[in-house]
């Protein structure tokens, strides 16, 4: 055989044996894919994870070491309490109500009532699971409405906070979450919020102030006091700003570079809105505080949540900046002015910064970093700045007219707020037969059965007294 011939048959072997394997290389470089993808789903597992613990203990101590040791674990109750219950109505009908079939753009229907179809699939063109984009969902309510305990706390009747924790989200927040993030009619108009300035913060602000005006201020006896425990406020703050990272992080329903954005956004205006108020304060009042910088920590993550997604980091850090005198400016002179009892300035905080974060979206957003969302104003287009401002409205109308309608009809049939001696006393007495505190020579009321102990003026109250 020449050297020709042999060329030859070793290269029809060859071409022989490439036919052969070239379908099982091309199956095996194309295997069927799923539509959930286990990095997404891992993330959003985390970031529920991260949203719970900052409602729990997060949110709770941030109050809880606000307020007088009278009112300590009344104030824990309502943001733990609230977790509970609106977890069970959000399972029964508040998720169908915001992301179930749109009716008019203004309210979802009842396909997902009681988590029926909802489960283990894709959900709506995304990565993860249907269960796991409902649970996420449930952790974002549940917070918004414990923070609106904060403007009421040491006066709102725990029997009343009851009801109001099944009503308010049923009425207020599931129609402004459908209509920004369920395909209603503020989505179908370009209004941007990527993890909650109108639907969360605003909402819970607006609705904080509403209650404080309906059920009315402190007693005098009450009215000013110190925080309790400052050590529980910042642990309470630091714990807010980690969970944050699941709360704007979270909100990009993956894993990825708009996750990575949203984080990184929600970490420099948080260190922002911190900086701006210890400068501020430092000013005014010649002596920087942990609690105003922390404080302002806080108003800069609220300022940022609806443009997390949106803006660019440089953005993002004015934003936060700007952010922090907004919030101190409507606690030590708006509030002042208008003498409301905002307790904890949850109106002062979450409102305000809310509002200025959502109008910033408008001004600031560019599909540079993000080209799902818009260009704001900054960026050629003003009428980016019209949607958001038209979000802001929606949100203050349906909050102020929704709170109000809830709150009168609860009145109906029970008292919003406790007595005037339940008060002096402290809610954790007067209500929980659960002090916070216990001093060394008072003996357990569960074991002496002694009832005076939990009125006002009585033996031992005045240990718990300011």
């Amino acid at each position: 055989m020449t050297k020709i011939s042999r060329w030859k048959k070793v290269l029809s072997t060859f071409a022989v044996m490439l036919l052969a394997f070239t379908p099982f290389t091309a199956s095996a470089a194309a295997p069927t894919v799923s539509a959930i993808d286990t990095g997404d789903t891992t993330w959003i597992i985390v970031a529920v994870a991260l949203v719970l613990f900052m409602h729990v203990p997060g949110l709770a101590l941030f109050y809880g070491g606000l307020v007088s040791e009278r009112n300590v674990v009344s104030t824990l109750m309502h943001s733990f309490i609230s977790l509970i219950i609106v977890t069970i109505v959000w399972v029964l009908w508040g998720y169908t109500l915001s992301y179930g079939t749109s009716i008019g753009g203004f309210i979802g229907g009842l396909d997902y009532l009681l988590f029926n179809g909802v489960d283990g699939e894709a959900y709506s063109g995304l990565t993860i699971p249907h269960y796991l984009f409902a649970t996420l969902q449930i952790v974002y309510v549940a917070i918004t409405v414990a923070i609106i305990s904060g403007g009421i706390s040491g006066r709102i009747s725990f029997k009343a906070w009851i009801p109001f924790t099944v009503l308010w989200p049923t009425f207020v927040y599931a129609p402004m979450a459908h209509a920004v993030w369920g395909g209603g009619w503020l989505a179908q108009m370009g209004e941007l919020d990527f993890a909650g300035g109108t639907v969360v913060h605003i909402t819970s602000g607006v609705a904080a102030l509403v209650a404080a005006l309906v059920i009315g201020p402190r007693t005098k006896k009450t009215l000013n006091h110190k925080p309790h425990n400052i050590v529980f406020f910042l642990f309470g703050a630091a714990t807010l700003w980690f969970g944050w990272f699941g709360f704007n992080g979270g909100s990009a329903l993956a894993s990825g570079a708009l996750t990575s954005l949203a984080i990184a956004n929600t970490h420099v205006a948080g260190a922002a809105g911190g900086l701006g108020w210890l400068i501020i304060e430092w000013k005014l009042r010649k002596r920087p505080t942990l609690v105003g910088t922390a404080t302002g920590v806080i108003a800069g993550l609220v300022a940022i949540t609806p443009g997390a997604g949106f803006v660019a980091i440089p953005s993002a850090l004015l934003i936060g900046l700007i952010g922090a005198p907004v919030c101190y400016l409507s606690i030590n002179f708006i509030k002042a002015r208008f003498k409301y009892d905002d307790t904890l300035d949850a109106f002062g905080v979450h409102g305000m910064a809310g509002i200025w974060g959502a109008i910033a979206t408008g001004l600031f957003a560019t599909t540079s970093v993000n080209e799902a969302g818009n260009n704001g104003l900054f960026y050629g287009n003003p009428e980016q700045l019209l949607h958001q401002l038209m979000g802001v409205g929606a949100s203050v109308i349906i909050t102020v007219i929704g709170t109000y309608v809830i709150l009168k009809f609860t009145g109906l049939f029970t008292p919003l707020r406790v007595s005037e001696e339940e008060e002096i006393t402290g809610l954790d007495l007067s209500l929980h037969a659960e002090p916070a505190y216990h001093s060394n020579n008072e003996e357990d009321p569960e074991i002496t059965n002694d009832k005076s102990v939990f009125g006002s003026g009585a033996a031992g109250s005045h240990v718990y007294m300011k």
